[in-house]
């Protein structure tokens, strides 16, 4: 026999989607990626964030890419769109999210990795050998080597 929860213990489930960038540039015939180190967590991840109402994905990963990485970029493709589970307690409500996170290529156009928001630790430059090691995500590191794919390189 299953236990059913308790009606007052369930617990509600939201939808969230993000948005965001593997960024990249082209330096002495290598390859580095923009990779962001977020202030509450410690762990190095792609720049991505919440859509904002009216927001195109585009616009949104465009937006979330230069606000945490200080990078203005322009949109090659989309290279991924990711899916995964968690819980957490925001205004003191438990909720299971369901995010969603569509992960762009992106091109570097100009900016400075020091120019990132206050959400953010630090924003750096790395290699993609750098970044698939650095990168905390399985689901990241997959992003970044569909993203070098679809470079050609």
């Amino acid at each position: 026999m299953t236990e059913q929860p308790h009606p007052d213990r369930l617990v509600l489930t939201v939808e969230q989607v993000s948005a965001g960038g593997v960024v990249f540039r082209k330096t002495n015939d290598a390859i580095e990626i923009a990779i962001v180190q977020i202030a509450d967590e410690l762990r190095w991840h792609l720049p991505k964030g919440l859509i904002d109402a009216g927001e195109t994905l585009e616009q949104a990963a465009l937006r979330e890419v230069r606000e945490e990485s200080g990078i203005h970029a322009e949109i090659v493709g989309l290279v991924d769109t990711i899916d995964y589970w968690f819980y957490a307690e925001y205004d003191g409500v438990r909720r299971r999210y369901h995010k969603f996170v569509h992960f762009f290529l992106m091109r570097s156009l100009d900016g400075d990795v020091g120019d990132h928001d206050h959400e953010v630790v630090e924003s750096r430059w790395v290699t993609v050998d750098d970044a698939l090691a650095m990168l905390y995500f399985k689901t990241e590191r997959d992003v970044v080597a569909t993203a070098v794919t679809m470079m050609g390189n």
